[in-house]
Parts: C-alpha cells; structure tokens; sequence
C-alpha cells in the first residue's frame, strides 16, 4: 500500500514491529521500587520468601492449645496475638487460652476452639481454670511454613504487580519489589499549545500531554516528570532527543510532528540524531501519521542487536494519538518490561451492534460501550475528539473489507 509515495504498514503488523522493537530495546534493567509503587510494574526477577508462612506454628481459631490428649486440661495462662513467648513450654495435660494468629507454645498438639470446650472459671485471667472437649492432634494449628517455606520461589519474573502481588510480598518480607518500569519522556509539539486554562486566541488546549501519563502508568511504565513543550523547531526537537537519549529515557513519546506538514519536524530530527524509522505510517483509522523508530541500533528487521531508546510518533489529533498509542506505544512499553501482551487484541468475537462501515484500506477503530455480549459504537469517533473514547470501554477493530457482525476489541487503558 501507498500514500504520498511513502509506504504505511498494515496496523496488525505495525503492532508486532512495536513489540520487537520493545522486547530487543528492553527496560533498563530491573530496579527496587516500594511496594506501594510498584503496582502495575513487571517483576524483573523472581519473588522469594524472605519469611516462611506462617511464620511460627500459628492458632487457627480463638480457644485454647492444648497439650496431651485429653478430654480434660489445667489453663496455665492467655496468649494474644502478638504476644511472643507468653507462656513457656506446655506439659500433658496443660493448656493455654489462645487467640487467632497467636504463637503456639511448644508441647501444644491442637487448639480446641471455644464452640467446642467446656470450661470451669478460674481466677478471671484464664489460670486455675480447666477445659473439657474433644480434638484431633494437629487441628486449627498452621504450623511455621506450611504454606510457603523459607526461600521458595512464589512468583516468577515477568508476572505484572497487582494488589495481591503486593499483599503477597509484604507476607513474605519483602519492603521492596525488583521490576521492569520503562520511563517514558513526553514530548509536546505545536506552537499553538496552551499548557493550561483556556486557550487563547488561535490556540487549542493540550489533550495528549495530561493524556499520556495515565496510558503509559496503565502498564506499569513511569512517566520521566511532566511533559515538555517544545516549539515547532527541527533544532528543538532534535537537542530533545538528544537529551532524553542521555538521561537514560526508554521511549520517548512525541505528541504531533510526526506527520509530514511544514510545521512536522520529527523524521528530520531523527535523521539529525541517527535514528533509524521502523514503522512510517498506519493503515489506520483514526491515527494513520505515527511512527516509530530507534536511537539505538538500528531497529531493522534481522539486526538482533539492542535497540535503545525507543521513540513514538503521536498524531497532534487527540483521538488519533489515542489510536496511536494503543498501536505502538502500549505493545512496546510491554514487551520492553517482558510483560505478556494482555493489551493485545481479543478474537472477533464480539458482535458489533448498528451500521459500521470499513475503510476501503485501513484498519478502523471504532469506540463502543461493551454491554450484554455486544459491542454498541459511542459515536464521536472524529479525530480531534475524545468524547467517544472517553465513553467507551474498548476500541473495536474494524479490517478493510469487513463484511461483520463480529470484531476483535482492543481495550482501552483504564
């Protein structure tokens, strides 16, 4: 395919180029991050337990441990959770009132819960007293490790961070997680951008800029600091590269520019800094002018060296960089963190409710609200419009020559 001489690739294939380029280009190694900061990164190594669990021989239900077999026991004293070494060893015959979580004194071989026990007061502390039932060896006690053991592999690398992963590692006795979190450098081009406030006279308001720091954190990826703002400028943009290049960015983002108007300068300030361009143009709809292309290497295909710094061409449209950024940039920020592609398209299996059309060439994605089993367009689907996208739950992939009513969803970052 062709348009204005230069070829654009087919969006499918666009999307497998911006995860290799991810996947050769890499993270910058793993690093420790807290646990309340790494939600969404990419374990860059496996999750150990520093702890086993439980951590100590552990009361399963409030009542007493009990010592011997029984039926009848002397209470020696309370144990609360928390409360380590409370009560020495117990003897046959003993027992200690116990609450959940509480250690389990040594020479205990159950713990009969309250529902089962009978009891006679003692002195209103628990000694004195004695308690009557009837319990097997070993039960409603979680002895030290039986779930996870001191140095067990718990998680392997390449798992994304959820809250439970988080839970899980603070169990273990982790303060600090090993991820992948590529950071992201946002460019914002066009002298007609105001950063904030209303916009002026021939002036529109940014979109993309407080946009992207939400796409690229979807993924557990890290925004480098705010975006910048840049002039329409070949020299600007080319020290921009330059800089985030040196300051150790994985990808940079550049927000308008990539098209191929006068003001458009981002393919000759790659050339200035020696970047290779792997993907010019997307048969799609909405967001056809993106690129993307390598600082480092160069990005061709069967060149298996690394790639470096990666860098996105958005469309100044909002909902096209929108597009744009779920056709390159989220497939490569995952691959760049060795996540797998749970970004990627689902099978066309979703029916699409209503009239839409194909684009004789190009990929269309269109919004829709899922709901019922059915993928129902939004509408306001123009280019420079984030209304639709900002109703929708996905983006429904419409091929050229689409005859429906079912079509692959790609979801959109929540």
């Amino acid at each position: 395919m062709v348009r204005c001489g230069n070829a654009v690739m087919p969006w499918a294939q666009a999307r497998e180029e911006a995860r290799r380029l991810g996947a050769r280009s890499g993270c910058s190694g793993g690093r420790a991050v807290a646990l309340g900061d790494a939600l969404g990164a990419v374990l860059a190594h496996e999750l150990t337990a520093l702890v086993g669990v439980p951590p100590y021989d552990a009361a399963a239900m409030d009542g007493y441990a009990v010592a011997g077999p029984g039926p009848e026991w002397s209470v020696a004293g309370r144990i609360l959770a928390g409360a380590a070494d409370a009560v020495g060893r117990l003897s046959p015959g003993q027992a200690v009132e116990i609450a959940t979580g509480a250690q389990v004194p040594e020479g205990a071989d159950a713990v009969l819960p309250y529902e089962h026990a009978t009891t006679c007061a003692g002195d209103g502390s628990g000694a004195g007293s004695r308690v009557r039932g009837e319990i097997a060896a070993g039960k409603h006690v979680r002895r030290a490790g039986e779930d996870t053991l001191v140095g067990d592999t718990v998680v392997p690398s390449g798992t994304t961070v959820t809250p439970a992963l988080i839970g899980l590692a603070a169990s273990l006795g982790h303060d600090t997680l090993l991820v992948c979190r590529p950071r992201v450098t946002v460019l914002v081009t066009g002298d007609e951008i105001a950063a904030s406030g209303r916009p002026g006279r021939g002036q529109v308001r940014d979109a993309i800029g407080p946009m992207l720091p939400g796409i690229v954190s979807s993924v557990g990826a890290e925004p480098a600091g705010e975006p910048r703002f840049l002039p329409d400028a070949l020299e600007s943009m080319a020290a921009a590269l330059r800089a985030a290049r040196g300051e150790g960015t994985d990808v940079v983002v550049v927000c308008g520019a990539s098209s191929k108007g006068p003001a458009d300068h981002l393919r000759a300030a790659l050339a200035e800094v020696g970047a290779t361009i792997v993907v010019d143009g997307v048969a799609c709809r909405p967001g056809h002018p993106q690129l993307l292309a390598s600082l480092g290497g160069t990005g061709a295909p069967g060149d298996l060296g690394e790639a470096g710094t990666v860098v996105v061409g958005l469309p100044g449209n909002p909902n096209a960089a929108l597009a744009a950024a779920t056709t390159l940039l989220l497939p490569a920020l995952r691959a760049m963190a060795g996540a797998p592609d749970t970004d990627g398209v689902l099978p066309p299996s979703m029916r699409v409710k209503g009239a839409v059309e194909p684009h004789a060439h190009d990929t269309r994605l269109v919004a829709v609200r899922v709901s019922g089993g059915q993928a129902e367009p939004v509408g306001y689907d123009r280019p420079g419009s984030l209304r639709g996208a900002a109703l929708a739950d996905a983006y429904a992939v419409i091929p050229p020559g689409w005859s429906g009513p079912y079509a692959g969803l790609l979801w959109l970052p929540r």
